[in-house]
């Protein structure tokens, strides 16, 4: 018997154990988490949305890398890092094929860095396994209930961490052309709930930017503001990249600040399982409501950031 909570504990358990050291954006760990989600998407049917007729798409990082990502990289684990991967699943809607909701969340962390307390491994199980997690069980939820009318791809990103790699490869070679794209709604941190907002809510980063919150909230979820405005957090995950290319995208989050944020305490005790299986639960109706309507959502005025051309394809 499928058992929601089961899934998220057995998902995450595998994504932020230490066996995965980290899950290094552009590392042969953060490759295994790609594989992993491929897997999966295979497993429950979804059509392979990456590169050559296969759930992963690969793309090279720079070569040589840019100064400042040397840097940063010189305070972790030495090891090459030439390509990052994003696994891609597609469930093609039965009506509005051409019409895609977009569900994504980002593979990668840290990886194994500076000893705090004796422990070097950047488990990143908030951020953002909780996230991937998400991503998967809807995934699962989402292709045993009936076909959406609308095509939902799902898509988990490598490289976030260090500049957006994968969300940047899934743009130049997107599996359906952007303008395609109805909205995307990024999931990241949602492992512990936020404090400063409802029991139960879930906060979406640039909500006043379009009608798509208010939508959603209407049909059931448990959408709030986001309460750290000055954080920044709407440019601050691969939704950004997205919105920046004129796709109506957001991410949803339950961030409370806490500490443990980019340290090697982000670990799998620290994940409240309670919160994170009801928070993924809530959004199931809404995301079917998403993909089942012919309403699509529109920017607020000035609520579109500052658009990018288009890179070519290499």
């Amino acid at each position: 018997m499928f058992s929601l909570e089961h899934e998220i504990r057995a998902d995450m358990a595998f994504l932020a154990d230490d066996e995965l050291h980290g899950r290094g954006s552009a590392t042969r760990d953060e490759h295994i988490a790609a594989l992993f989600a491929a897997s999966q998407f295979a497993e429950i049917g979804l059509e392979a949305g990456g590169d050559n007729g296969t759930y992963l798409q690969k793309t090279p990082l720079p070569n040589p890398l840019p100064p400042r990502m040397q840097q940063r990289f010189s305070k972790f684990e030495d090891t090459p890092r030439k390509e990052t991967w994003n696994a891609v699943g597609i469930l093609r809607g039965s009506e509005l094929p051409n019409e895609v909701v977009l569900l994504t969340a980002h593979l990668d962390h840290l990886g194994v860095g500076p000893a705090v307390n004796g422990d070097s491994i950047y488990n990143g199980a908030d951020d953002d396994a909780s996230g991937t997690t998400a991503v998967l069980s809807l995934a699962h939820l989402l292709a045993a209930g009936p076909r959406p009318r609308r095509t939902i791809i799902f898509a988990l990103f490598g490289s976030e961490e260090i500049g957006g790699f994968g969300n940047r490869a899934f743009l130049d070679h997107p599996p359906v052309p952007l303008a395609n794209i109805v909205a995307n709604l990024e999931f990241e941190m949602i492992g512990r709930p936020d404090s400063t907002v409802p029991a139960g809510a879930l906060w979406l980063t640039g909500f006043e930017r379009s009608d798509l919150g208010t939508e959603l909230a209407k049909h059931g979820a448990h959408l709030v503001k986001d309460p750290h405005p000055t954080e920044g957090f709407y440019q601050r995950s691969d939704n950004y990249a997205l919105a920046r290319r004129g796709i109506i995208a957001h991410t949803v989050s339950s961030y409370g600040l806490h500490k443990d944020y980019h340290q090697p305490s982000d670990e799998i005790r620290t994940i409240d399982f309670a919160h994170m299986t009801n928070a993924i639960a809530s959004m199931v109706q809404p995301i079917q409501w998403l993909a089942n309507t012919g309403w699509k959502p529109k920017w607020s005025n000035g609520g579109r950031p500052e658009s990018v051309a288009t890179t070519p394809a290499k």
